[in-house]
């Protein structure tokens, strides 16, 4: 890897538009909205703005478990908000997320529509409306809400630090590498060490722990996260690994990594979702293509 330059910080910093690598143009040191754009409402209780990244797909698995069940009322639209265009950034966006980032939530269940954002937020609003996948013993709860929120603090050092350096960073340097290298490996042995004697995160029930830690670890072992499970050696986090891949085979897991997502494998892709049919419509789209 190549050695970092020297680099001595200016008295006060100014933004440099150019520099940020691969996601540049979805950053900037400033808030609020930069167009007027609504945003479309359709006819569920549930509006969902987002995109199938890790946290993205947080909120489509929980929603499709919840269907899964049998939950009619957590019916809801899933529509695309495209990061790379600056969607995030309009009008109808920043007022159901003033961070401008995925994904943002509508709930239009009550008199008063009510907006929720941050993706462990939403796991939490969702699972407590309908009593499911959140433990109804204290203790249980705590422990569930203890990895909910680990989560929640420990992605910024998988996504923002080691996928930004490794994968993304226009350049490669040592330090960085192997400053996040180091904190996400600590990261799937503080899950390994976890899972070694239960079934789920949080004891012998799948919960929104669960959901949530999946998407961004799950995923990253079973490789589908910055082309870096040889290089983090995922292999080594067997229990991790045992974990991912029994919630990876849920039918509502493998429904929910679909929704929202313009990006990868084509069979993988439903880039909006208003109704359960709207899988089955999908896959015979594509069996009519490779006829």
């Amino acid at each position: 890897m190549t050695k970092a330059l020297e680099y001595t910080p200016p008295k006060i910093w100014t933004w440099d538009a150019e520099n940020g690598g691969q996601f540049a143009s979805i950053n900037r040191p400033i808030a609020g909205a930069t167009h007027d754009k609504e945003l479309p409402v359709g006819k569920h209780p549930f509006q969902l703005y987002s995109l199938a990244t890790p946290n993205g797909v947080k909120v489509t698995v929980l929603l499709e478990e919840l269907l899964a069940l049998g939950i009619k009322d957590a019916e809801y639209d899933a529509w695309l908000i495209k990061i790379g265009d600056g969607d995030q950034f309009g009008s109808g966006f920043v007022e159901v997320n003033p961070n401008s980032k995925i994904p943002a939530l509508m709930d239009r269940s009550g008199a008063t529509p009510q907006r929720i954002f941050e993706s462990g937020a939403i796991l939490l609003h969702l699972a407590e409306k309908f009593g499911k996948f959140i433990p109804t013993d204290p203790a249980a709860r705590a422990e569930t809400l203890s990895w909910l929120f680990w989560q929640m603090g420990s992605a910024p050092y998988l996504g923002g630090g080691f996928g930004h350096f490794y994968a993304y960073a226009p350049e490669k340097f040592e330090y960085p590498i192997n400053r996040f290298a180091m904190e996400t490996k600590r990261q799937l042995d503080v899950l390994d060490r976890q899972l070694a004697t239960r079934d789920f995160i949080a004891g012998s029930d799948y919960t929104i722990a669960d959901i949530a830690i999946w998407s961004w670890y799950g995923q990253l072992v079973l490789g589908r996260l910055y082309d870096a499970a040889e290089f983090l050696d995922v292999e080594s986090y067997k229990h991790v690994l045992r974990w991912a891949k029994a919630i990876d085979a849920r039918p509502a897991v493998q429904r929910g990594r679909m929704v929202n997502r313009s990006f990868g494998e084509p069979e993988m892709q439903l880039h909006e979702r208003h109704d359960a049919s709207d899988f089955e419509t999908r896959t015979q789209d594509k069996i009519g293509e490779n006829a």
